[in-house]
């Protein structure tokens, strides 16, 4: 029987092949996952003379020795053990189990779940096994940390400590040779503070026939901003800028929890701040009320511009959080303000026709059939009919894990 010419497939058709040769690839997977369990289960390393059953599988099916310990580690989570007594127990995973049996889940998912799993209990599973039916490894371990502070963070704080802890920050330079060495260990906030002044300095260089992409690693590129830092400060008429206003920390919490002691504020960047920090940090700053329909900020300018202004980009931080794709856990200094209804099509610029992007996203979205829309207020993806036939709407739960707790 020969071969489909599969350049006579539309190209929905052809991704809906790919798609199906995925899934039975992963079905396939699990049941060689079952087997090698079964190795385990049976003692088959000792049998043959070998320390473990990934030392055995390194020399059977010549894997590195990194891919058959992560093939025997996932086998051990799905697998059902047997006791001495003869009873059969369920998976560690039962929930991951069954997902991955019917071919929805990778073994980059396995690896993931079974990580964020470590620090939730058993009941998160199913939601957890439920984001990463939908959504990429890496957005998985950001889900189940996010999931894991909502469950464990937002206990009331305790009492103030009689004595103040010692200061965290500290700095080391030596000089060696003509080069000065530098070294820093630095609290969240004022961590935070220098990351936001370092990163719209450290962006590659623009790509230009002339020089082509930017070479620097990532450790040039930031050495070179430290020291543009520096410059500016000796300057000191201006600072770098992020999204269109001066480097500015946001910490955005709950009025109720800030007032009544208890949880923690989040900075642009996901580091947590406990209440305590934050009101000590409004005692000594001025305090922006972000309210969203509050008298305080603008939310709407309509169409007299086409870049959002500081106060809007404020309110879309404090709703949105991150870029709001879903999935992508990118922070708000990451993000541009994506007009729902495009500017060109008579959008107007408010905080009711807007969302936070990371610029990856933000291309995909002028550039793709996905689609975009607010509803009641939140972010809502629609993905192309040939990722998802039934065209189900989708928001980020990356950043509203605690949705999922209950």
């Amino acid at each position: 029987m020969s071969e489909p010419d599969f350049r006579l497939l539309a190209t929905d058709e052809l991704l809906a092949a790919v798609v199906g040769d995925v899934v039975e690839i992963r079905v396939r997977e699990n049941a060689m996952m079952q087997k090698i369990a079964e190795l385990s289960q049976r003692g088959a390393a000792a049998e043959l003379g070998y320390r473990n059953v990934a030392q055995v599988l390194r020399h059977a099916v010549r894997w590195d020795l990194r891919t058959a310990r992560q093939w025997v580690d996932r086998a051990e989570v799905l697998a059902r053990a047997l006791t001495p007594t003869g009873a059969l127990l369920e998976p560690e995973l039962p929930a991951t189990a069954v997902a991955v049996a019917e071919g929805s889940l990778s073994g980059e998912h396995i690896s993931a779940v079974a990580e964020v799993m470590k620090d939730l209990p058993p009941a998160a599973e199913q939601p957890v096994v439920e984001f990463a039916q939908a959504h990429e490894p890496s957005a998985v371990r950001s889900f189940g940390k996010e999931l894991a502070y909502r469950l464990y963070q937002e206990d009331a704080e305790p009492s103030e400590p009689v004595e103040p802890a010692p200061p965290v920050n500290r700095l080391r330079m030596e000089w060696k040779g003509d080069q000065l060495e530098v070294s820093a260990k630095l609290d969240k906030v004022t961590g935070a503070k220098f990351e936001a002044m370092i990163d719209p300095l450290a962006k590659p260089r623009p790509t230009t026939p002339e020089e082509g992409v930017d070479p620097r690693s990532r450790a040039e590129r930031e050495g070179d901003a430290f020291a543009d830092l520096i410059d500016l400060m000796l300057r000191a008429d201006r600072l770098p800028e992020h999204g269109g206003e001066p480097v500015t920390l946001t910490l955005t919490m709950p009025y109720e929890a800030l007032t009544s002691r208890t949880g923690f504020a989040t900075l642009d960047n996901h580091v947590r701040v406990p209440a305590a920090l934050v009101r000590r940090l409004a005692c000594n700053a001025g305090v922006i009320p972000v309210v969203l329909g509050g008298r305080s900020e603008a939310m709407d300018i309509g169409r007299k511009a086409r870049t959002f202004p500081a106060s809007i980009r404020r309110l879309l931080v404090a709703r949105d959080q991150g870029c709001t794709f879903p999935g992508c856990d990118r922070p708000p200094k990451h993000c541009d303000a994506h007009h729902v209804k495009f500017w060109s099509e008579g959008g107007e610029t408010s905080v009711t026709n807007a969302a936070l992007l990371c610029r990856h996203h933000h291309t995909l979205i002028h550039r793709s059939d996905w689609e975009v829309k607010l509803h009641n207020g939140i972010p809502t993806f629609v993905p192309p009919a040939w990722l998802d036939p039934d065209r189900t709407p989708r928001t980020n739960e990356t950043h509203r894990a605690g949705r999922h707790a209950a």
